[in-house]
């Protein structure tokens, strides 16, 4: 079979050794005679899964002891209510930045959430320019409220392709961020945030689950009048196990991450990556005045790669002819239009080699 050459948003690609190994072992998960989806999550066949992932989330990302890694389903949108419901106190206040759609629906459901939980919410910093989104706030813009509960920011945001590329510093209020989409795609210090929340499909698996990295000390803060399923300290005491957790999508997960080892970590992928957006950022800009790119060159996300053609002909001629080479997922999200690609970890470089090459080729035919 010829694979689809896939620069989905999300769900995205996933790595073909991944893929593999979840096909082999799919109907007889380690000698067992069962489908890693049949086992029981509380015995010790899936718990060695279980317990593997988070291991190698641990030697990955270099997290320390001080901070737990939970799975939780309900997607990354569901943190944006569970955050401030659990850390923002009656008669709070909460710090958001946005810089895109995803902070704009993080902000709503703190706001929302604040009816249950007391408190307000303060944007700190924006730069929407009327729906538009096209940097990062400096520094210098972020109005930061040292008495916040905690400040939240959206490393990379999918829809308008901007990316923080240095973190803002927070002082001694506690950094919350939304890493969906760009979560262990470089090295990055882990160690200054409080609370780490990122849907799994983009860079590390399937749909359906989400990774939260949070300090001891944060999760103990947490309110303890809500329904026990909504606190992240029962997530915590019971090891992701309280309920029954998405097995099959913590396993592809683990699967992810012994592949992200074996190429090389997280050094190798960061340098893979970074080839990837040069070359389509390149193309951009050697054509400047045939795609338009509109994220300023400091923002420019690395996972998320949006840009325009002259006109919509040219942008639906371009996704005809892309989807006869096989290439899918380059259409842009339907509140922007225009077009995205999405080089995630396991988007290869050969993938992204035949997109430039198409695009210059494109751009020269008009």
């Amino acid at each position: 079979m010829e694979r689809a050459i896939n620069f989905n948003a999300g769900p995205a690609a996933l790595p073909l050794a991944a893929l593999e190994r979840a096909r082999e072992e799919l109907l007889d998960f380690a000698g067992t005679g069962m489908s890693v989806m049949e086992h029981s999550h509380r015995g010790k066949d899936y718990e060695r899964v279980h317990d593997e992932a988070i291991a190698l989330l641990r030697e990955t990302a270099s997290i320390g002891d001080d901070t737990e890694v939970l799975f939780i389903q309900g997607g990354a949108s569901q943190q944006f209510a569970q955050i401030p419901l659990n850390f923002l106190p009656d008669g709070g206040s909460a710090d958001y930045v946005v810089h895109g759609a995803w902070g704009e629906k993080a902000v709503s459901e703190a706001q929302a959430a604040t009816k249950w939980s007391g408190g307000k919410v303060r944007v700190a910093a924006t730069t929407a320019q009327g729906k538009q989104y096209t940097r990062v706030p400096t520094p210098s813009e972020i109005q930061l409220d040292p008495k916040a509960a905690y400040l939240h920011l959206t490393s990379n945001e999918t829809i308008h392709g901007v990316q923080f590329h240095e973190f803002p510093d927070a002082g001694k209020v506690p950094l919350v961020c939304d890493m969906s989409s760009d979560f262990l795609w470089r090295k990055t210090d882990l160690s200054r945030f409080s609370f780490i929340y990122a849907g799994a499909q983009k860079n590390v698996g399937p749909s359906g689950i989400v990774i939260v990295l949070a300090k001891k000390d944060f999760i103990a803060q947490g309110r303890k009048d809500l329904p026990k399923i909504f606190q992240y300290r029962t997530v915590a005491e019971n090891n992701s196990l309280y309920n029954t957790p998405p097995t099959f999508a913590i396993y592809l997960i683990r699967n992810v991450l012994a592949w992200i080892k074996e190429t090389g970590g997280l050094s190798r992928i960061e340098e893979q990556n970074r080839k990837k957006a040069a070359l389509i950022y390149g193309v951009l800009d050697e054509h400047a005045g045939f795609y338009a790119s509109p994220v300023e060159r400091a923002s420019r996300s690395t996972m998320n790669i949006v840009f325009r053609l002259p006109s919509d002909d040219h942008e639906a001629r371009f996704l005809a002819e892309a989807k006869k080479l096989r290439m899918v997922g380059l259409k842009g999200h339907r509140s922007v239009g225009g077009i995205r690609a999405s080089l995630y970890n396991a988007v290869s470089l050969e993938w992204t080699t035949a997109l430039a090459d198409f695009m210059r080729d494109f751009a020269k035919r008009g």
